[in-house]
């Protein structure tokens, strides 16, 4: 089965919490702090793999948790890191963030991996959080929660040329006499229902032509078919429109080289700025010639190849000039470097790191980086809570909500946790 798409939700892991503990040994008085950090949590790794032709592979895992990484021990003994947890998917993914609408990886390169999601550090025993100021703590770190995100994974396949047409114009006939791909091949629409790769060698080249379902009028809207598989002519350097000269079913060839080329824009304006060739197939019908001749006079400016698939006419040409094409045009990336987060260098922005909101006399404290913080404080003890306090104080939340109205007695939420407010 053909998957090209999914979506799911992928949790990295989460680091292990540290260990507060003291040393107890004969003639070792005040033997101090004791407790080790925790160890890493797993990342969620994808690595592009050219064995793999699908995703079918990721189609029913609709979450994927990586291992957390082990607790701190008494003695100063850290947790061990969890190994990371490695997806492989295959060359021409990418990974798309869901909530953000960025793009996460764009994997072309077989072996090529990518971090989608961070695990957690490790949260540090009492040995760590030893200062001169406080020798001797008695709290410990709570692991940082691993990454979680909902993902849509995308297969865009690697092809240099994309065979595109309407049903039933020949596109499958023609991909199994120029390579070495055997496509399913019968006299009705949507014999194709998935997209084939071929491998096309030459004197002093080889380059790789997908066949794709044949495309109807609407199919960018979702129409047919073809809609499903527009993706995968995205990467292709050059477009072949397969027409059908013979003017079967009514068809007119000429209209339906223009509706191709609607469908192509409608869906990205970009595959009509890629250079295209036109194959004539069928060109043994009774009044083929005829209906080239019209066509040529509509289309000027497209070099136009005559051929009869079936027999294997006017292919070697095609062949010929693909292949001139595919060594003179360049390789050009699906997504700019700048749009892909892995590549964006990130600077620090003077933006406050929490929203606060009054829900009566609640006062709701949101914000990624104080619910990390709130996420690694174990409340066990009365000094955890007062540093807790310190860092919330240190952010400016305490003037924030001081700014806006609160009142000793008020409560202060931080996700599903209440505090009284008293100063």
């Amino acid at each position: 089965m053909f998957v090209d798409e999914v979506i799911m939700t992928i949790i990295a892991g989460s680091g292990g919490n540290g260990c507060m503990a003291y040393r107890r040994e004969s003639y070792v008085p005040m033997g101090g702090p004791f407790g080790g950090s925790g160890g890493k949590g797993a990342d969620i790794i994808f690595r592009a793999d050219s064995g793999l032709k699908t995703l079918i592979d990721l189609r029913y895992q609709k979450k994927i948790k990586a291992s957390d990484g082990e607790n701190g021990l008494g003695k100063g003994m850290n947790g061990k890191a969890s190994d990371d947890l490695i997806i492989k998917v295959p060359v021409g993914t990418t990974v798309t963030d869901m909530e953000t609408n960025t793009v996460i990886a764009d994997l072309t390169h077989p072996g090529e991996e990518e971090i989608i999601a961070y695990g957690g550090r490790g949260g540090r025993g009492n040995v760590s959080l030893a200062t001169r100021s406080n020798p001797c703590p008695s709290y410990a770190e709570k692991g940082e929660p691993g990454e979680t995100r909902k993902i849509k994974v995308e297969l865009h396949m690697l092809a240099d040329v994309g065979l595109v047409g309407m049903p039933s114009v020949g596109k499958s006939t023609i991909l199994s006499m120029i390579s070495n791909a055997n496509p399913k091949i019968a006299s009705y629409h949507f014999t194709t229902l998935s997209p084939n790769l071929g491998v096309v060698k030459t004197k002093d080249n080889s380059f790789v032509v997908a066949d794709l379902p044949g495309l109807i009028e609407g199919a960018s809207e979702g129409a047919g078919l073809g809609h499903k598989f527009l993706k995968h002519i995205e990467r292709t350097k050059i477009i072949a429109h397969v027409i059908d000269m013979s003017g079967e079913e009514g068809r007119d060839p000429y209209e339906d080289y223009i509706k191709i080329r609607k469908e192509l824009g409608d869906y990205s304006e970009k595959l009509l700025l890629k250079p295209e060739i036109i194959i004539a197939n069928k060109m043994d019908a009774f009044n083929a010639k005829e209906n080239l001749k019209i066509f040529k006079d509509k289309v000027k400016d497209i070099k136009v190849y005559e051929v009869t698939a079936l027999i294997g006419e006017g292919l070697e040409q095609v062949i010929n000039k693909l292949s001139i094409m595919v060594k003179e045009i360049e390789d050009t990336p699906l997504y700019e470097e700048d749009k892909i987060e892995s590549h964006v260098l990130y600077k620090f922005k003077k933006e406050r790191p929490f929203t606060i909101t009054k829900d009566g006399n609640i006062f709701l404290i949101r914000g990624e980086e104080i619910e990390k913080i709130f996420k690694m404080t174990n409340f066990n003890t009365e000094e955890a809570y007062e540093r807790f306090a310190n860092k919330l104080r240190k952010m400016g939340v305490d003037d924030e909500l001081i700014k806006n109205g609160i009142k000793d007695g008020d409560i202060v939420r931080i996700l599903d946790f209440e505090f009284e407010w008293t100063r």
